[in-house]
């Protein structure tokens, strides 16, 4: 069996002119990054490994998290291969992930995200929104595999009440 913990980068602000990569996180994004992994924590789900985009808000989204879990940081990776839009990019990322890691949470950005659960779950998602996550979980033993997978839950900040 593995897990798939999927969330996507938290509000991030256009307001300093920089370059796409280095956009950096609202304070809502902040805020709602600690509100949606103080709730996943609730579920004691303990990911093998982590990897984010190198974009700033995916990267500060994905520190929050790794902190507020405790989760070491030899668990985590960056990858410029997040660092994409669409979900056919996105799935050769995670049909190479490790096999004998079986629950791994990625951090990265839209359309991507919101194609790919829609692909992979069972529920159908308009639209991932910021800091939003995502579980999957499948009936696999290898990531090449990746598929038919069932969506375990979905937490969207604004209806989380912590």
């Amino acid at each position: 069996m593995k897990h798939l913990i999927m969330v996507r980068h938290g509000k991030s602000s256009w307001e300093l002119g920089v370059e796409d990569r280095d956009r950096p996180l609202k304070e809502r994004g902040v805020n709602d990054a600690h509100k949606v992994s103080r709730h996943f924590g609730s579920y004691s789900i303990v990911p093998d490994m982590v990897y984010s985009s190198p974009a700033i808000r995916a990267l500060h989204t994905c520190v929050i998290f790794l902190r507020t879990l405790k989760i070491p940081y030899h668990k985590f990776s960056l990858s410029d291969r997040l660092y994409v839009f669409s979900g056919n990019e996105l799935i050769d990322f995670l049909r190479d992930l490790p096999d004998s890691k079986d629950k791994i949470m990625v951090f990265g950005h839209n359309h991507a995200f919101t194609d790919m659960v829609n692909e992979l779950g069972d529920v159908h998602i308009d639209n991932v929104p910021t800091t939003g996550l995502v579980h999957l979980s499948f009936n696999i033993k290898q990531w090449r595999d990746i598929g038919g997978g069932k969506t375990e839950r979905v937490l969207i900040p604004k209806e989380l009440k912590i």
